[in-house]
C-alpha cells in the first residue's frame, strides 16, 4: 500500500485506516492473485513471514490462501533458525548474495513480500529488477518511504498500468536498460 506520494501504509496511520476502508475490487484481487501465481519463489523478511505463516495456513476462505500456502518460500532472517511453514527455507546469510544464488538457482520470477525494512533493504542493495505498486489515492504528507535509501538513481519505464474501480492503480516499473 503506497501513497500518491510515495509513503507506504503502515499500522496505526491514517493512510492505513484509509486503505483498509477502500472497498475490494475483483479487477484488482484477480491482478494481485496473477501476480502471486506467476511467481516461481516468495522472498520475504522475518516479521511478513510470521505473519504470513501464523494467517494463511488456517486461512482457507481468504483469495490467496491457496497460492500462498503452495508457494515456495525463502525468509531472510538472521533469528529465525527453522521453520514449520510448508515450502518454506530460512536463509540467513548476506542479502545479496542470497538474492544473487536465488536468481542462478531459479528459472522464474522472485516476487518479494515487504515488511518495511526488508523492502527498503532490497532497494538500498539495488536488488530490484520491477517494482509492482498499489499505489491509492490518498495523499500522506508524511511517513516512511520505500525509495528513501536508493543507492543508485535511475530512469524507470512503467511496463504495466491498470486503473481500478475503487481508485487504486496498479503500476509496474522497471529499471531502463
Amino acid at each position: 500500500m503506497y501513497s500518491l506520494d510515495g509513503i507506504i501504509g503502515e499500522e496505526e496511520t491514517d493512510f492505513f485506516e484509509f486503505c483498509r476502508a477502500v472497498p475490494d475490487d475483483p479487477a484488482q484481487g484477480a491482478w494481485t492473485l496473477s501476480s502471486l501465481e506467476r511467481a516461481e519463489l516468495h522472498i520475504m523478511g522475518r516479521v511478513t513471514y510470521q505473519g504470513m505463516a501464523q494467517y494463511f495456513p488456517t486461512a482457507a476462505d481468504h483469495p490467496y490462501a491457496e497460492v500462498m500456502n503452495k508457494a515456495s518460500k525463502s525468509v531472510f532472517s538472521g533469528t529465525v533458525k527453522a521453520t514449520d511453514c510448508a515450502n518454506s527455507t530460512i536463509l540467513g546469510g548476506d542479502t545479496t548474495e542470497e538474492i544473487e544464488k536465488l536468481r542462478r538457482e531459479g528459472t522464474g520470477e522472485i516476487l518479494a513480500h515487504g515488511g518495511v525494512s526488508f523492502a527498503r533493504s532490497l532497494v538500498r542493495l539495488d536488488l530490484v529488477d520491477e517494482y509492482r505498486l498499489n499505489i491509492f489515492p490518498y495523499l500522506a504528507g508524511s511517513g516512511r518511504s520505500l525509495f528513501a535509501d536508493v543507492a543508485r538513481p535511475g530512469e524507470l519505464e512503467l511496463v504495466s498500468s491498470t486503473a481500478f474501480g475503487n481508485g487504486i492503480a496498479g503500476l509496474g516499473y522497471r529499471r531502463r536498460g
